[in-house]
C-alpha cells in the first residue's frame, strides 16, 4: 500500500489510531502528547501515513538530529489489523529514509514490552528497559540501530 505524508487533517485519523492501542501498546496519558506531536512536529518529522480503502491505517514519522542520531516517533497500526505487514512496510519505509540520509548514523526508538520482539526482528537491539516507564504494566524498552560508523 502507498505511504503519503501526513497533513493536519489527517489529525483525527491518527488519533483514532492511537486509541485503537490503548491500554496495551499505548497509555492512556500519552494521548495529549501525542495531540501535541500532530499539531506541532508531525510535518517536522516527515510523519507518514498508509491508508487502505480510504482510511488511514498506519502511521510513524522519523527524526534526524544533528548528532546524527535518527528516531522513530509515533509509530502504530489500527489495532484491528496488526499482524498484516503495515507496521513493517511503514518501519522499512522510515529507514530506507534514515539510510538515505547521510549524516543518520543510528536509529533509536522508545517502544513496551509488547513491541520490541516486532523490532528486534527489524534488526534493533534493546539498550535500556524502565519497568512501568510508560505507564504501570507498560515498560519503556529502549532500542537501536546501527546504520553506519562515526
Amino acid at each position: 500500500m502507498p505511504i503519503r505524508p501526513y497533513q493536519v487533517a489527517d489529525a483525527n485519523a491518527c488519533l483514532s489510531l492511537f486509541d485503537s492501542n490503548v491500554p496495551e501498546y499505548f497509555a492512556p496519558a500519552e494521548r495529549a502528547d501525542f495531540e501535541q506531536f500532530l499539531e506541532r512536529d508531525a510535518q517536522g518529522c516527515a510523519y507518514q501515513l498508509i491508508e487502505q480503502d480510504g482510511r488511514v491505517v498506519a502511521c510513524g514519522g522519523l527524526s534526524i538530529r544533528p548528532d546524527g542520531v535518527a528516531g522513530f516517533c509515533w509509530g502504530m497500526v489500527e489495532r484491528s489489523l496488526q499482524r498484516r505487514g503495515l507496521g513493517r512496510q511503514l518501519s522499512l519505509a522510515r529507514l530506507q529514509q534514515a539510510r538515505q540520509n547521510p549524516n543518520a548514523k543510528r536509529v533509536e526508538l522508545s517502544t513496551s514490552q509488547h513491541t520490541q520482539d516486532f523490532y528486534a526482528r527489524l534488526g534493533f537491539s534493546v539498550t535500556r528497559v524502565v519497568v512501568d516507564g510508560h505507564d504501570p504494566g507498560l515498560d519503556a524498552v529502549e532500542m537501536t540501530l546501527m546504520l553506519r560508523e562515526g
